[in-house]
């Protein structure tokens, strides 16, 4: 994949982190570099047509060295370009060898040259900090993060060497000429910049006091080099914090979509699209919690009957096939309110919260119909239909409050039975926060789905195709009270 201006497309960019080679992003980072050589070069060329009108400004002297030594870095980066977009070709030994050579060999020159243009253009913060914090953030997604770690840590060390090279009476050359305090001040070194442009700013709104500024006073404030100079580093400055800015925007997209993907394969079934037995019965459990006074919970516990022969007969893609239609058929008959899961072979567990017993057993018996009527094609010639078996067990409002109250009299007990803190009276019964009276048993899932799964055994043993309610089966309040009270 050769890296070229035409491949900078957004779609291109946001994919390029995770899915390009290792030397097609080190090429696709010299492109960002070369780019950014380039506008500097227009700069330099602007201010040299404009001379005449700019020559207060910036020292022209000074302009045809660094226009000259832009030029020659252009020229480097665009054959480190050009290079890194066929190392590709060599083989993946030869080539990792290289290409950490050549990244060296892109960043380091780079590191320098920024270094030299900030000083140039006058020291600024905005222009320093976009180069500095951007530069590396770009490398650290590019190309080895040792190697942008490093060069950002020697571009600190180049900027603070600038910054203390006045201290011993190192004179820096600067572009910048300072018109206002020319007069006052015959120094334009860089130690001096920042103070020398602070006593221009105050000359400067000197001449609009008492002023509002308007269109016809603009050529007013451009007697100053603060215009100039302040709309120069926003030039330099600002495309590269915005594409900085995009990038990670784009790449922060990239590991949301990421995430989502990942918990997509986490919590659903890759066969039949449903939740997988272990996030379903995490929604079971939440679904539970959620439940309100006086609502009852309805689970139902689905078995395909005669599974193993259709594999025996059909074949496994075939059976593949089943459960995924069955799977649609269950979607597409059911509320978004049910929690539909694939609990294990041809098992589904489908999960009714505030569904009473009637309720639940009209939709089980609907669902039986649905899969029955159901055809599965194998092929033009060849077409079959399934039947299932169904248990459920709803597990009503009255017998949540009962096990609710032995859940409370247990946690009692247990606190009753620990040994008393030294000094105070032991207590038969001890006092349990609210939030502990309104707990079920932590095993409650299991336990509705184990009354189901009786239920579906029954079911299976009057012959199958047939929907069995274990509140049926249970009919007797002791039993009942025993089962589900019993702790």
């Amino acid at each position: 994949m050769s890296v070229s201006f035409p491949h900078l497309g957004y779609k291109r960019l946001s994919r390029a982190i995770f899915e390009w080679q290792a030397a097609d992003r080190t090429a696709l980072l010299a492109v960002f570099i070369l780019m950014e050589v380039f506008l500097h070069w227009l700069w330099c060329a602007f201010v040299w047509w404009y001379q005449d009108a700019l020559g207060a400004y910036v020292y022209i002297h000074l302009l045809y060295p660094l226009w000259f030594g832009i030029t020659v870095m252009g020229v480097f980066f665009w054959g480190i370009a050009r290079h890194l977009s066929h190392l590709k070709r060599q083989t993946t030994a030869i080539k990792n060898k290289n290409l950490n050579k050549w990244q060296l060999l892109l960043v380091v020159p780079y590191t320098f040259y920024i270094a030299t243009v900030i000083i140039m253009v006058g020291y600024s913060s905005l222009f320093a900090g976009v180069s500095l914090v951007g530069g590396a953030m770009l490398g650290m997604m590019l190309i080895k993060r040792r190697y942008a770690w490093r060069v950002f840590l020697l571009q600190i060390a180049l900027i603070l060497l600038a910054i203390l090279a006045p201290y011993f009476g190192i004179h820096l050359p600067n572009l910048r000429q300072l018109t206002f305090v020319y007069p006052f001040l015959d120094s334009q070194n860089y130690l001096t910049y920042n103070e020398l442009m602070a006593i221009e700013n105050t000359l400067a709104t000197s001449v609009f006091k008492g002023v509002t500024l308007d269109w016809s006073s603009i050529s007013e404030l451009q007697r100053s080099s603060t215009f100039f100079w302040r709309a120069t580093h926003v030039l330099l400055a600002l495309p590269k914090a915005i594409f900085i800015v995009y990038m990670f925007r784009t790449l922060l997209l990239i590991l949301d979509d990421s995430k989502n993907e990942i918990l997509k394969h986490a919590n659903q079934d890759e066969l039949t699209q449903l939740k997988n037995r272990r996030y379903g019965l995490t929604q079971m459990k939440q679904a539970l919690k959620e439940l309100q006074d006086g609502q009852d919970f309805s689970v139902i516990l689905l078995d395909l009957d005669w599974f193993k022969d259709i594999n025996d007969t059909y074949g496994h893609e075939v059976g593949d096939q089943v459960l995924f239609e069955v799977a649609q058929t269950l979607t597409q008959a059911l509320t978004d309110a049910a929690i539909v899961s694939r609990y294990g072979g041809e098992e589904f567990l489908i999960v009714l919260p505030a569904t009473s017993h009637d309720g639940a057993m009209l939709i089980a018996e609907q669902l039986r119909k649905d899969i029955s009527k159901h055809i599965i094609k194998v092929d033009d010639n060849e077409a079959f239909s399934v039947t299932a078996s169904l248990g459920l067990y709803t597990f009503t409002h009255e017998q949540s409050v009962c096990m609710k109250q032995a859940r409370t009299e247990q946690l009692q007990l247990e606190a009753a039975l620990q040994p008393a803190p030294a000094g105070k009276p032991r207590h038969h019964r001890s006092a349990l926060p609210p939030e502990y009276q309104t707990l079920l048993p932590p095993d409650i899932c299991q336990r509705l789905i184990c009354t189901a799964d009786k239920a579906l055994y029954e079911a299976k043993d009057r012959g199958r195709d047939q929907v069995v309610s274990a509140n049926h089966m249970f009919v007797s309040e002791n039993s009942r009270h025993v089962m589900l009270c019993g702790i």
